[in-house]
């Protein structure tokens, strides 16, 4: 910053940098939209593996296709991907509290159904406890003196199972478990006095037993809390091999006791002389409510995947995902419209400036199916998107038998892996891109009938001996001979892609700056810089810089009447690299020569 000299001597000024560094963007971050059984519903989510899908989705599942091409995705070398669950008429489990309030999981489907909630009496009046946990006893989350006031602000606002809806005129909830009357000074004497206890499962049978808490006077409990130890210890010790008994607790609540039995789905029960004096017959209700009701949804229609962007649904889900390069919908082959999912995708890449890796329908069994098929998608034909034939067949982990699936999710593996190798620059096809785990594909192709298809821009997915299965075409749906495009192969489209993206966010600073030559000197330097890595990386065509790229930032792109109005032109220009998609060999036979 500046400084003002007033003493003889040295002074520092620190000078800002007029070089602003460009950072090239991702450019394998892969969408999934599709159904799940498990997970929030039009919600995207960002995952690094696939046990991070299995924590959220639930893993693998026959009726869903997205759960196989998540993991095609990670095993073909993919590192990044976003999840959205698409699942109509899904509906979250529930649990209702009477005239008090409601408890919802917050993901629907059956999962939540798995859910338990607890309410424990507080020591404050008017107080109480909350607690969430699995069937298997795992406490999941617990809320702490919160009241019918603050219930739906502490778990709403921090709960990641269950959402609070309290009624509109709340009574206090009944507690679970066990809970005793009020004992005020030292607990009553019961001498030689039996109670009954009775552990009773949900929709199982009971066990009942004797218990008596002490033979001599002299034993007796001078305190609550002391009557409160004797009595947890005499019910764990009165059959070890019961959960309900075994894992008993009893706690103090103020002038209360709070009896639970060990297992969440249980209830236990005291009757008798001895529980009737020490008041421990007042209250008995389950250890726990479950939650019940939740529905997984059906396979997601069109309408489903056009979704809507006021609710943000469906392919909209996307909207807020900041880094967003390749899509994938693997129930394109299934739906009876693909095309008006697909113009909805593409019209997503567009504005995202991403890549939409579609299939194509499952119906394409032969070569001339998928000939005479597709016709139909000449309406949604764009450099945006790519479509990729036959289907692949792999073994599915859940049966141990071969079967077809759409190869979309492992063909975005391969995109990533290449970008990741070589750079978005080169084509994700050829021998190094072999299928992982791919055992056969549905429809073998000989040379001739791949080159049916490859002029109507339809990528084949080839195997060859030794090599095996692998990506054998780099066409955009735009590539078609009959349709000459700049955009007609995959890379350039993708590296055009990536470049756009990268210089859009790498010159925001750009705005409000002074717009006369000092700024654009710094555009062009920056700019320049930016391109120069990727020339020397070997993303453009050219042995020098001069035939590999330009920037234009200058009087002759931006005009005094541009300035006036607030507009700076950069012009950038590239020369891609493009696929060598045909290799022609000659082989021309040298004869002997005669001398005479």
């Amino acid at each position: 910053m500046p400084v003002t000299p007033t003493y003889p001597g040295v002074y520092i000024e620190e000078l800002t940098s007029s070089v602003r560094t460009i950072t090239g963007v991702s450019t394998s971050v892969t969408a999934f939209v599709g159904y799940t059984q498990h997970g929030p519903v039009n919600t995207p989510v960002t995952l690094t593996s696939f046990a991070d899908f299995e924590r959220r989705f639930g893993g693998l599942s026959q009726a869903s296709p997205l759960s196989y091409s998540v993991q095609q995705f990670f095993l073909n070398g993919g590192s990044i991907a976003v999840v959205v669950r698409l699942a109509p008429g899904a509906g979250g489990a529930t649990a209702d509290f009477g005239d008090s309030f409601t408890v919802t999981a917050t993901e629907p489907g059956t999962a939540g159904d798995s859910l338990r909630v607890a309410v424990d009496p507080a020591v404050a009046e008017g107080t109480f406890d909350l607690r969430v946990f699995d069937t298997g006893g795992r406490i999941r989350e617990t809320y702490r003196g919160v009241t019918l006031d603050t219930i739906e602000q502490a778990v709403n606002a921090t709960s990641a199972v269950v959402r609070v809806q309290v009624a509109a005129e709340p009574a206090e909830p009944d507690p679970s478990g066990t809970v005793s009357g009020a004992i005020t000074g030292e607990p009553p004497d019961v001498t030689g006095k039996d109670f009954e206890a009775t552990v009773t499962a949900t929709g199982g049978g009971e066990n009942k037993k004797t218990i008596r808490l002490y033979d001599d006077a002299a034993q007796k409990p001078k305190s609550l809390a002391e009557l409160a130890v004797l009595l947890e210890r005499k019910l764990r010790t009165a059959d070890p091999g019961d959960p309900g008994f075994a894992a008993a607790r009893v706690t103090v609540v103020g002038d209360r006791l709070h009896i639970l039995p060990g297992s969440p789905d249980s209830e236990i029960t005291l009757i008798g002389p001895a529980a009737s004096t020490l008041k421990l017959q007042d209250h008995s209700a389950p250890a726990s409510t479950p939650l019940s009701g939740g529905a997984d949804g059906t396979p997601p229609q069109e309408g489903d995947f056009v979704g809507s962007a006021a609710d943000k649904s469906g392919l909209y889900a996307l909207a807020d995902v900041p880094d967003l390069n390749l899509l994938v919908i693997p129930e394109l082959a299934t739906l009876g419209d693909p095309v008006t999912v697909m113009a909805q995708a593409n019209r997503l890449c567009e504005d995202r400036r991403a890549f939409f890796i579609a299939d194509t329908p499952a119906s394409w069994t032969s070569l001339d199916a998928a000939r005479a098929g597709l016709g139909a998608f000449d309406s949604v034909r764009n450099d945006h998107a790519a479509l990729y034939f036959p289907h692949i067949r792999q073994t599915d982990p859940l049966t141990g038998q071969l079967r077809e699936f759409p190869p979309s999710g492992a063909i975005a593996g391969i995109y990533a892996a290449t970008d990741t190798a070589r750079g978005v620059w080169k084509a994700p096809a050829g021998t190094e891109a072999g299928l992982t785990g791919v055992r056969a594909l549905t429809v073998p192709l000989t040379d001739p009938e791949n080159g049916l298809i490859n002029p109507l821009g339809l990528n084949a997915l080839r195997s060859f001996p030794v090599i095996g299965p692998v990506v054998w075409g780099a066409r955009t749906l735009a590539g078609a001979d009959a349709t000459p495009s700049q955009w007609k192969y995959v890379p350039v489209r993708r590296l055009a892609l990536f470049l756009e993206e990268s210089l859009y966010r790498g010159t925001k600073w750009v705005v409000f700056e002074p717009n006369d030559e000092p700024l654009w000197g710094q555009i062009r330097l920056n700019v320049g810089a930016f391109l120069h890595t990727l020339f020397l990386q070997g993303a453009f065509q050219g042995t020098s810089a001069r035939a590999a790229y330009f920037v234009k930032c200058d009087k002759t792109t931006t005009t005094q009447d541009d300035v006036n109005r607030g507009v700076v032109n950069i012009v950038v220009g590239f020369a891609p690299l493009k696929p060598a998609e045909f290799v022609v060999i000659q082989i021309e036979q040298i004869t002997g020569q005669i001398d005479v």
